[in-house]
């Protein structure tokens, strides 16, 4: 099937229905494999011991926590620019899964950094501007509850999405442009990563693991919002006619 021929929401309802049981399968399989290798074969750090484990959870929820905004700043590309069907079920439909990864980002990062730097909480670049971007979600989300009419409610998020893009760029060189506590990139470096290949491998299955259940919720929660469309349309309908 061409891809231009999943615009057409009926099809791509007929297409997520074919795709879903096995993303989920791979998906449940990944997170297993994953999280075998994290706890129990990965080893200790020598400084943080087993704590260090929380590493394969906190670190894809944050990559993850960026890489769901990219795609709803890609659709919000997709309402504004190139009038996308699909492109506002979308944008609309990955805000709480954003939210959600965001939030849990922060709470393993919190349970993470009070061993490691003796506190919960420091309001450090990286630590505040994660936390704007999960202010971020919930504004898109609110928006997206206030604004009745949906046409005029995806032009409004879309415009805010793009806008609260110049966070993404912040979270990801706060590191390296402020003095944090948060440490610096050890796997997506120019020079190579610097964590050991026992706890890099590990760590990638657990984050293409997480991906392929982004991308498992994400279908799951476009077709309900193209559902909830079309039960909202025949309810115009039949209180119109």
């Amino acid at each position: 099937m061409p891809i231009s021929d999943l615009a057409n929401p009926t099809r791509f309802l007929a297409f997520a229905g074919r795709l879903l049981p096995w993303l989920w399968a791979v998906t449940a399989i990944g997170l297993a494999v994953g999280l075998y290798l994290g706890l129990f074969v990965a080893p200790a750090d020598f400084k943080q011991g087993d704590m260090v484990r929380i590493m394969f959870i906190h670190v894809p929820f944050a990559w993850l926590s960026m890489a769901c905004y990219g795609v709803m700043a890609v659709a919000a590309l997709g309402t504004l620019v190139w009038r996308h069907p699909l492109a506002d079920v979308a944008q609309k439909a990955a805000a709480p899964i954003g939210a959600a990864f965001t939030f849990l980002a922060l709470v393993t990062g919190a349970l993470w950094g009070k061993p490691t730097w003796g506190t919960y909480w420091v309001w450090d670049a990286r630590l505040t501007s994660v936390l704007i971007l999960f202010i971020i979600y919930l504004g898109l989300i609110a928006l997206w509850q206030s604004v009745e009419d949906p046409g005029k409610a995806a032009r409004a998020a879309a415009i805010l999405t793009l806008v609260g893009t110049v966070n993404i760029p912040i979270i990801k060189f706060s590191v390296d442009w402020w003095n944090t506590l948060h440490q610096p990139a050890s796997v997506f470096r120019l020079d190579g990563p610097t964590i050991d290949p026992s706890m890099l491998w590990p760590l990638m299955i657990m984050a293409a693991a997480m991906t392929l259940l982004f991308a498992s919720l994400l279908l799951m929660a476009m077709r309900n919002e193209i559902l909830r469309r079309r039960v909202r349309a025949m309810q115009i309908v039949a209180a119109t006619g």
